[in-house]
């Protein structure tokens, strides 16, 4: 089988859209939630709190013709996108439009502003604010026909609108394609803007923290006091590129990725079954021809839900191991659903790059009934990790699981 590796990373999030700014805020303590003014005449939103990226201003980083078919979840993954191919050493390289470059790119949603122009349409049966681009702003896969048409690709395309697995399968797809010779390089991301829209969804299930007058505490991965939820929005891509194909160009290589897990739970929509979540970090094992004790860090989903949170450890302990160190990063961004996985796929191989890995934020007593695990709390730990593993968990009972390898020398 062909090896695959990670030669180009970029990501927006709401603490910055570089590492060395991420890392600052980390270890000042800060998060990206705030209140969110706007959502005050929102009567029946119980949350007022979201993680945004006020700094990207989407309207305006490419031509408007380039834009004409661009909302904000859109201009994520394409900015995204172009950063990590000019890190990759690809951007207008002539393989990206030879047939061997695909992209997998994913949301929970596309855009949803256009979608009031269609509600408005099907209530009144006019028009008005409607055009020829509403529809591919909204759909599901705006995200990877937009890096494909801006960067000209031409071969394999895969959508994964599969909501918080949406990053992790875009790059684990990626992966197998790239695995088994269906392509030399794939662009992989997952994306997300912020809106109401979502925060409601999880406010229905009483999943969203209402602790509105102290953002910067909430949200609380893994703690017994947690109240739910934050949404938060951004994008981030990770340049997949087959090992001899990098080595032979001279990219710098900078993680490899070694094994992938997915399934579902088959059970219910909305409560995560352990077992099954478990059975993807034993099939990313598997993949990966890696023992438990091989895992040195994970990157944990923990969305500071109650049942999620508890069945994920619970998974991650019975599978790994209690001394495994576990942090979620979503302490930090609040959850930006499609735009997770590959966030924390990226940040997760930057701090194995430095040997050092962020605590968990507002982590201040761990739920007794979560899985037995090292919780990393206070200040970044150094860990000389070789292998790391990040997992995500959606809706409907999808699992996923990634295994990163550090680079060789």
């Amino acid at each position: 089988m062909r090896r695959v590796v990670v030669t180009g990373m970029s990501g927006m999030t709401p603490l910055g859209g570089n590492w060395p700014d991420i890392r600052a805020a980390m270890q000042d303590g800060r998060s990206g939630v705030r209140y969110i003014d706007d959502w005050d005449h929102l009567t029946d939103l119980n949350t007022r709190l979201a993680a945004p990226v006020d700094y990207f201003e989407h309207e305006k980083i490419f031509p408007r013709k380039q834009m004409r078919s661009m909302g904000r979840c859109a201009a994520f993954a394409v900015k995204t996108a172009e950063n990590a191919l000019a890190h990759a050493g690809l951007l207008n390289d002539p393989l990206l439009k030879s047939g061997r470059a695909g992209c997998a790119f994913g949301s929970s949603y596309g855009s949803t502003e256009p979608t009031k122009g269609f509600v408005s349409f099907m209530d009144t049966g006019v028009a008005t604010g409607l055009s020829a681009m509403s529809y591919i702003k909204m759909m599901s896969h705006t995200a990877v026909v937009n890096v494909g048409i801006f960067f000209g690709l031409r071969g394999r395309v895969i959508t994964t609108s599969s909501a918080c697995t949406s990053g992790s399968q875009a790059i684990g797809y990626s992966y197998e394609a790239i695995k088994h010779g269906h392509a030399e390089v794939m662009i992989a991301g997952g994306t997300e803007e912020l809106c109401p829209t979502m925060a409601i969804v999880f406010d229905t299930l009483f999943a969203t923290s209402c602790k509105n007058d102290t953002p910067q505490k909430t949200p609380q991965p893994y703690d017994q006091h947690r109240d739910g939820l934050v949404i938060g929005e951004g994008g981030a891509t990770l340049i997949l590129e087959e090992r001899e194909h990098a080595l032979a160009r001279g990219a710098m290589i900078y993680a490899e990725l070694v094994g992938f897990g997915t399934n579902m739970d088959g059970s219910h929509v909305t409560d995560p079954q352990s077992e099954t979540m478990g059975g993807a970090l034993k099939l990313a094992l598997a993949d990966a021809m890696l023992a438990p004790s091989a895992i040195d860090f994970v990157s944990g989903h923990g969305t500071a839900t109650v049942q999620g949170d508890i069945a994920e450890t619970l998974a991650t302990s019975d599978v790994l191991g209690a001394d495994t160190p576990i942090h979620s990063l979503k302490g930090y961004f609040g959850h930006t659903l499609g735009a997770c996985g590959a966030i924390e796929a990226w940040l997760v191989i930057e701090m194995m790059r430095d040997k050092s890995f962020a605590p968990n934020l507002n982590l201040n007593q761990v739920d007794e009934r979560c899985g037995k695990l090292d919780y990393i709390t206070g200040s970044f730990r150094d860990i000389d990790a070789t292998h790391v593993m990040t997992n995500n968990f959606a809706f409907g009972g999808v699992n996923t699981s990634l295994i990163f390898k550090r680079a060789e020398a």
